[in-house]
């Protein structure tokens, strides 16, 4: 997410960092570099012109040149200035004060609308909100059936009508929404390729009938200044509350995240980072400012970690390893536990980039060779995996048949946990756990 431009910054930052001390000189060649790498990035232009502006008024000023470090000052700078660009603060969805609350998506053609409506009802399934999904989309052959499909896969509720007059639709729906008490109603309308002034018509009636709480703008975050423009009309020709973000795991270049707010004055709520169901995030500006710099996204993974790990499990994982008692079964069940979490290059990028060579930015994770690791200790009997010693020649040569990986895998598999059990033995680890056992109590 957004690589080259963190790559590019990061760059910059560390050659500021080399820096005795921040001077004219030194702080326009940073700046510069700053506004090329944004640029290059497609943010909007003057977006860029007022944040370089904003970066050198603060960074030259006399609170940065009597600090202790200038550096770390002017970074904090750049941090906040990032933020302010990305929206400030996180902001929730907008409610009615009466059952349903109605939400209309809107947005091109391609943008990832219907299945941004699914992932929306099963984030709000997830806050134990109930949601009602209806397609208003007439035009788009099977556009409904596909907005049923995925409402059916997600066990979210549909609303589903035979007219194919849109007035109609709409007042059946919200009756049936208020009858049945759904907290929310996630309304898809109709897309194009571009923007013409038949849509936002049709857009305009389905608004002024659904009188929808919150109006999303559904954006495709590839497609950079286009989805900014899109979005800045669709703001002035409609009307839009608030915008969805969608494919931002596969933008390397980042020039819709960063300009859209600033163009349109309407913040990003969520963002879209996968295409599984569940791969829908609230926005926070300020966590993501963080990950462009290198810092990481730790709130995110921790919660990330709270919602799929079993605490139970990791609490008796906890008490195991105290007592030396670790088997290959425990460090099976915790590779599952961690691919829960989503791949583990994304995983390793929510940690923060300590500046230097070999950092966790740099550090790519061979998602085969942990597959080959679980299929060889998945290939050993329960009792093989409580007692590995147990595991000899022969029992080597099943194992690795089973597994369908060489024997000296398995060998490396094995030599692994035991230098592992090794370690801890030792007095540093077990006063590490002791520590993690005591905070996971605590939380």
């Amino acid at each position: 997410m957004l690589e080259n431009l963190s790559e590019r910054l990061n760059k910059v930052l560390r050659f500021l960092r080399g820096e005795v001390k921040v001077t004219e000189e030194n702080m326009q060649q940073a700046l510069k570099d700053i506004r090329l790498s944004l640029l290059e990035a497609d943010v909007n232009f003057k977006v860029v012109k007022k944040f370089i502006e904003n970066i050198r008024v603060q960074a030259m000023g006399r609170e940065v040149h009597d600090s202790l470090n200038p550096t770390q000052q002017v970074i904090k700078i750049v941090q906040a200035e990032l933020t302010v660009m990305l929206g400030s603060q996180n902001r929730e969805l907008n409610r009615s004060p009466l059952k349903p609350t109605i939400i209309m998506l809107a947005g091109l053609q391609g943008s990832g609308k219907t299945t941004t409506a699914g992932k929306l009802a099963l984030h709000l399934k997830g806050l134990d909100k109930s949601s009602l999904l209806c397609s208003l989309d007439l035009k788009r052959l099977a556009a409904a059936e596909q907005l049923e499909i995925i409402a059916r896969e997600s066990g979210i509720n549909f609303f589903k009508s035979d007219s194919r007059d849109l007035s109609v639709l709409v007042r059946a729906l919200k009756k049936n929404a208020a009858d049945t008490g759904y907290d929310y109603v996630i309304a898809d309308t109709a897309g194009r390729l571009h923007v013409d002034e038949e849509l936002m018509e049709e857009l305009r009636q389905v608004k002024a009938a659904l009188q929808p709480a919150e109006t999303i703008f559904v954006a495709d975050a590839l497609t950079g200044q286009d989805a900014v423009n899109s979005a800045q009309s669709f703001a002035e020709k409609i009307g839009v509350d608030a915008i969805i973000l969608t494919k931002l795991d596969a933008d390397a270049r980042g020039g819709a995240a960063l300009s859209i707010v600033s163009v349109t004055g309407k913040p990003i709520k969520f963002i879209g980072i996968g295409e599984k169901p569940g791969d829908l995030q609230k926005f926070f500006p300020e966590r993501l400012a963080a990950k462009i710099l290198g810092m990481g996204d730790m709130l995110t993974l921790i919660e990330k970690a709270e919602k799929d790990f079993d605490q139970k499990q990791a609490e008796v994982l906890s008490q195991r390893l105290l007592e030396n008692e670790f088997s290959l079964e425990d460090f099976l069940a915790q590779l599952r536990q961690v691919e829960k979490l989503g791949p583990m290059n994304e995983v390793m990028g929510m940690l923060p980039n300590l500046g230097f060579k070999g950092a966790t930015s740099d550090i790519h994770v061979d998602e085969k060779r942990i597959r080959h690791l679980m299929a060889v200790i998945e290939s050993m009997t329960s009792k093989e995996r409580d007692n590995p010693k147990i595991v000899d020649g022969r029992r080597r040569l099943r194992i690795s048949r089973g597994a369908g990986r060489p024997v000296s895998e398995v060998n490396q598999v094995l030599k692994s946990y035991f230098e592992m059990k090794k370690n801890f033995k030792k007095p540093f680890f077990r006063k590490m756990l002791k520590k993690f056992d005591n905070f996971s109590k605590i939380r």
